[in-house]
């Protein structure tokens, strides 16, 4: 797949891409299963597979309770734009709201990975600058993709994930 149709939004090629999602507010597995329903309801996005979700600590430095995260892999026809709007779209209908960075929401869609594409906007970082550094990220993702490339880092998810786990450990 060429990134420049993925981007341009060439409708015959179907892109696999990971997101990441957490909850924190209210009842947290239906807000992500309520996510993943209307991700899977869309005609332009296939469902491939869903991870079991994990109960984590909240990440940064706002006092707030635990959260619900896992990640889905998806295919789907939407470029990188199309697919952050209609993310922003399913957390706004599930009355997400953006007061504090890393603070309380009912929930979160993060793009983590869209095939091996590598962009860097103000509104739209591909892969996610922060996927190699949270465990809440990569654990669920690492049960569904764990021979994927990070095309930044060049290592397999599985390897990202096991040099965090020891960057942990020696803390």
């Amino acid at each position: 797949m060429y990134p420049s149709q993925l981007i341009e939004g060439d409708r015959q090629l179907m892109a696999n891409v990971y997101l990441g999602l957490g909850s924190n507010i209210g009842d947290k597995k239906q807000y992500i299963t309520d996510a993943i329903e209307a991700l899977s309801d869309n005609p332009h996005i296939d469902l491939i597979q869903v991870a079991e979700l994990i109960e984590t600590e909240p990440y940064g430095h706002v006092e707030q309770d635990d959260f619900l995260n896992t990640c889905v892999h998806i295919e789907t026809d939407y470029t990188p734009y199309e697919m952050l709007d209609k993310a922003m779209e399913i957390e706004q209908s599930l009355d997400r709201e953006r007061y504090i960075k890393w603070g309380p929401r009912t929930i979160d869609i993060d793009i983590l990975l869209y095939e091996d594409l590598q962009i860097e906007q103000d509104n739209l970082t591909i892969p996610h600058e922060e996927l190699h550094l949270r465990s809440f990220v990569l654990e669920p993702l690492n049960s569904i993709a764990k021979d994927v490339v990070h095309p930044v880092f060049n290592q397999t998810i599985h390897e990202l994930y096991l040099d965090l786990k020891r960057k942990e450990m020696k803390e």
